[in-house]
């Protein structure tokens, strides 16, 4: 095999890599995109300094962004690994596609961590790429939230547990709000109890005796209020590892709170589609989200 056919093999190892590997400590490299820590030093509650105890933050930003919109990405992985490439990276170039500035974000998972730090993560995720709006040409009113699975779990505590920052830190970051602008979930988990919950998920997230007061409190259907944030949630009816009643509860929840949410329930399809392009029945779904982020003013058809 000559020079060039090796350098071609070793860039096409590198893209399957990034788009079909779960990870558990460092991203995949990609040149351009360099994941950067949440926080300078330690992270709150890090049990070590190996590439597992640091959260990251990787920035996928487009030439134009006409709607100024940015998101955070948080992939799924039953809170145990990250689907950084197929929920994440895939994500984020669909939205720089449509103008949308994207940052993947690397959360702290179990069995090594608990709540509240992927919740803290995830919070201080959206306060950065807030404090970095004029820098990249966005507005800190059009932050969203996107996440899948058990990403779609974090996105969605994300949208019912928030805060507007704290004006008096000392560190510039934290003086700005948690709450996402929208959010976008897919085939999500969101309750924690039976008979509806993902057990991984809510073993990782809680361990293995949880206290029944968290799992209420981090079964997200009923964390909904009137304030929390527009959604779009999609999922499909035989999912076989997240029961879809974890997305009808939480569209009901947002119904009754009166929150602005579009819900698309795919007939038969399997868990963990990311984009589903290979998917003939599923694929129209980013198409479907790019209306609903139109048409609120977060993305443009073009």
């Amino acid at each position: 095999m000559n020079l060039r056919a090796l350098c071609l093999a070793a860039a096409f190892a590198t893209v399957t890599f990034a788009q079909n590997t779960f990870i558990t400590g460092t991203p995949p490299a990609e040149q351009g995109h360099a994941p950067v820590p949440l926080w300078q030093g330690a992270a709150p509650g890090a049990q070590g300094n190996a590439d597992i105890d640091i959260p990251t933050l990787a920035a996928y930003i487009p030439a134009n962004n006409p709607t100024h919109t940015a998101i955070v990405i948080a992939p799924g992985g039953g809170y145990s690994k990250l689907a950084y490439g197929y929920e994440g990276i895939d994500m984020a170039r669909w939205a720089n596609d449509h103008g949308v500035a994207a940052f993947v974000l690397k959360y702290r998972i179990g069995p090594k961590y608990h709540h509240p730090v992927e919740l803290g993560d995830a919070q201080r995720a959206i306060r950065t790429v807030r404090s970095m709006a004029e820098k990249y040409g966005y507005s800190v009113d059009h932050v969203g939230m996107w996440g899948s699975s058990a990403g779609g779990h974090l996105a969605s505590t994300a949208g019912t547990h928030f805060d507007a920052g704290n004006p008096n830190a000392i560190d510039p970051i934290e003086r700005f709000s948690s709450r996402p602008d929208f959010l976008i979930l897919d085939y999500p988990v969101i309750r924690m109890d039976d008979p509806y919950k993902h057990k991984g998920s809510t073993r990782m997230l809680l361990g293995d005796n949880p206290d029944p007061a968290l799992i209420a409190n981090l079964s997200n259907d009923t964390q909904v209020t009137p304030q929390t944030t527009p959604t779009f949630i999609w999922s499909t009816t035989d999912d076989k590892v997240v029961p879809i009643m974890n997305t009808v509860l939480f569209y009901e929840a947002l119904v009754k709170n009166g929150v602005p949410a579009e819900l698309h329930i795919f007939r038969s399809g399997k868990h963990g589609l990311g984009l589903a392009q290979n998917d003939k029945d599923i694929s129209v779904w980013p198409q479907l989200l790019l209306h609903w982020m139109a048409a609120n003013g977060w993305a443009t058809l073009q």
